[in-house]
């Protein structure tokens, strides 16, 4: 490691009362601190069970504001926490610096180097709006309502991942302010130490990234969509899937879903308060070959509701149909090398609610990985996290807070009953809170944790960065 912190490190953690007035008067942004107006709807993210009380909240409109809110942190003394849309929190930022980078929204697409250059607050839509128009696509994820920066610090599994790989893997650049303030523009010949450990070491605990140049690829027309079979068959299509999946060729990213639909308005009739069994996933290759291999699933048992079809990419949210109003939810994962009966038993059992009875677990989907995925780890700080053949996510949504602690149980409870067949990594992008401060470091070999601890300690020897994924620094 080259870059060192050249602020003093023997300041106590700890903020005064004078600074936000300061603060408002270094940069172009916002500057929000309890009991102002714009304060809680500044602190508030997409999963609405995080309810962190910052010290003070900064809105930079630009990377000298977030330069500025750094160095300000620094001088202070305070943590600093880093937040765009909100999802897939950490832990709360109480007492900390917020740094909210939703107004930075930059993108741009260079259609001749197949690159996008997006900044620290934008979503994924306006980046696959604008590579479409040129027959390009982003490794985006299951919904275009996620930020791209964020998402790609932690790995990024989306529906292209089998066959190009994680979205880390695309990023050519990144522009960071480390956490004493130092601006710098890291890539594979510039501080490769910093970029290695970003491609995948996740958000929130080497400094701010405020941009990045990822690689767009050849993907406009896609075969896609979801196969509904009834929740009763689930043990028997899950078996099927199980032994289906490890064949398929790469251009095929597929998982099945065990899918408790809510009674609410927002949800389609049809799938209304009902539970299915999901075939779900996106064929990038020949359309004709696609449709054949999906045809299999259709000649062995003729599904309720076919949305398998011929899709352009821009329309690849309906795939997963995340929800794009934010609410309380909670999630958790393992990764599985096999999917054997005993832990399908277990999934089916846990998740599919008995009759008149209401579900603790929304949802889980178990996505086919391996292929690019796998092919990348040996390269990726994240190794152990995307090195397995089936990814599980397991999803609650928390209506009242007082099931929260029944939600936590059934989600803990679930993993612990599947702990024989799990591999005992955790994929970043799938924990949240204080699980994504205690599970984050299973996401790392003990080789590649030691490294990363070494960069971490070398940028940010007082750990104020520590809100986002912990190495055990």
């Amino acid at each position: 490691m080259t870059i060192q912190s050249t602020r003093p490190t023997n300041r106590a953690v700890r903020p005064r009362t004078d600074g936000p007035t300061e603060l408002a008067d270094r940069i172009a942004g916002d500057v929000y601190f309890p009991g102002e107006p714009g304060y809680d709807e500044a602190r508030a993210g997409f999963n609405l069970l995080t309810d962190h009380r910052p010290a003070v909240i900064a809105v930079p409109t630009n990377r000298h504001d977030v330069v500025e809110a750094v160095r300000f942190a620094a001088d202070e003394g305070l943590r600093v926490a880093i937040q765009a849309t909100g999802h897939g929190p950490g832990t709360p930022a109480h007492d900390a610096l917020l740094i909210n980078t939703s107004t930075m929204t930059d993108v741009t697409v260079d259609p001749v180097a197949r690159t996008a250059t997006v900044s620290a607050g934008a979503k994924w839509a306006p980046v696959l709006e604008l590579a479409q128009q040129h027959g390009l696509a982003p490794l985006l994820g299951s919904t275009t309502d996620v930020g791209v920066v964020g998402y790609t610090l932690g790995g990024g599994f989306g529906w292209l991942g089998r066959k190009y790989g994680l979205c880390s893997d695309a990023v050519r650049s990144f522009d960071l302010v480390t956490p004493d303030g130092n601006p710098l523009r890291v890539s594979a010949t510039s501080h490769p130490d910093i970029f290695w450990a970003l491609r995948g070491g996740g958000i929130g605990n080497l400094g701010v990234v405020t941009d990045i140049v990822i690689d767009l690829f050849p993907v406009s027309t896609v075969y896609a969509g979801n196969l509904f079979y009834p929740a009763e068959d689930a043990a028997e299509i899950m078996r099927r899937f199980a032994e289906w999946a490890p064949h398929q060729p790469d251009d095929l990213t597929s998982a099945i879903s065990l899918m408790n639909f809510p009674p609410l308005d927002i949800v389609p009739e049809p799938l209304r308060g009902k539970s299915f069994t999901l075939v779900r996933g996106c064929w990038s290759g020949d359309l004709t070959v696609g449709a054949e291999i999906i045809d299999e699933w259709r000649r062995w048992k003729t599904p309720e509701i076919d949305m398998w079809a011929e899709m352009p990419f821009t329309a690849a949210d309906a795939i997963s149909m995340d929800p794009t109003d934010p609410m309380p939810a909670m999630v958790t994962t393992e990764w599985m090398n096999d999917l054997p009966d005993a832990a399908i038993d277990i999934l089916v059992d846990r998740v599919l609610p008995a009759p008149g009875t209401l579900p603790l677990i929304l949802f889980a989907e178990i996505r086919h990985a391996g292929a690019a995925v796998a092919r990348g780890a040996s390269a990726a700080p994240n190794d152990r996290g995307r090195e397995g053949t089936f990814l599980l996510e397991l999803g609650s949504v928390v209506p009242d807070p007082h099931v929260g602690l029944a939600v936590e149980s059934a989600q803990r409870l679930t993993r612990q009953a599947l702990a024989p067949y799990v591999t005992g990594a955790a994929y970043l992008n799938f924990l949240e809170g204080d699980e994504k401060a205690a599970r984050s470091a299973s996401a790392f070999s003990q080789t590649n944790l030691r490294r990363l601890n070494a960069i971490k300690s070398a940028l940010d020897p007082e750990n104020r960065f520590c809100h986002g994924v912990a190495f055990g620094h």
